[in-house]
């Protein structure tokens, strides 16, 4: 008969991230900020890679504070100069790395006759360009290490449209595509490639949405805790699902889109 102890003790071995590696793009805050402490706290060294150096400092004090090991790397994702040396800096002190989270992204809420192109661009580099950037550089380094897990953070809005977020769209919707095709060039190197997409989650990112749009904040969050499960996600919601897309209880997964939105898209 299994034992309670022994439930837990698979159960932990499932989920454990004892003696990996993990870097995750914008760490500073949000929902990266949530997967970062998420991945510490299932034993993972945590990389905090972000543009914003003093939030990204204290996401890595916060991993320290409870026991955990963390890194923190400013890092313009944009730049392949950066994402370089970043990835250089995280195999200089762990000398691996097996996890590789892009969340970094931003949304600008305009249709395309009020995006400009400036605009355009930064949204697919920070979005979508990011996530090659990165993975560029750090899947040759999970090869020499047998293996690895990259998530990327899509979107609800990667499998359907939304109102005034023309260039988010098309960033989110090739952040599911681009999952696929790693997927396939990836998996005989023992690294599996999964995305995940969040419905509306309480973030510093969704309530400057709500600013752009000149919405009353309160407001907009009732609205957008319109789905079956009636609230909106936080970051943890999200960062659970991407502790197990990096853990071994999804071995066998490699290529999805898991949405993680409260029913939103039902």
């Amino acid at each position: 008969m299994t034992t309670p102890s022994k439930i837990a003790e698979q159960a932990a071995r499932l989920l454990s991230l004892e003696d990996k590696v993990a870097l995750v793009t914008g760490a500073a805050s949000g929902i990266g900020r949530g997967i970062a402490l998420c991945l510490s706290n299932m034993g993972a060294c945590v990389a905090v890679l972000d543009m914003d150096k003093t939030k990204g400092d204290q996401t890595a004090s916060e991993i320290g504070a409870h026991g955990g090991k963390a890194l923190s790397v400013k890092c313009d994702v944009r730049s392949a100069a950066d994402c370089r040396s970043a990835v250089q800096a995280v195999i200089e002190r762990w000398s691996k790395i097996d996890i590789l989270c892009n969340c970094a992204g931003i949304a600008i809420r305009k249709d395309v006759v009020e995006l400009s192109e400036d605009e355009w661009d930064r949204a697919l580099d920070v979005t979508l360009k990011g996530i090659y950037l990165l993975s560029h550089e750090v899947i040759p380094a999970m090869i020499r290490n047998g293996g690895g897990s990259v998530v990327n953070i899509g979107s609800g809005w990667s499998l359907k449209g939304g109102p005034k977020a023309a260039s988010y769209c098309a960033a989110k919707g090739g952040t599911v595509n681009l999952t696929r095709a790693m997927a396939i060039d990836h998996g005989r190197h023992n690294i599996r490639v999964n995305c995940v997409c969040p419905g509306d989650v309480d973030t510093p990112m969704l309530r400057l949405e709500c600013a752009q749009l000149g919405e009353d904040v309160e407001k907009f969050m009732r609205e957008a805790a319109h789905r079956p499960l009636a609230r909106v996600g936080t970051p943890e919601d999200i960062a659970n699902a991407v502790l197990f897309l990096t853990s071994p209880m999804s071995s066998w997964i490699t290529g999805a889109a898991l949405v993680v939105d409260g029913g939103g898209l039902a």
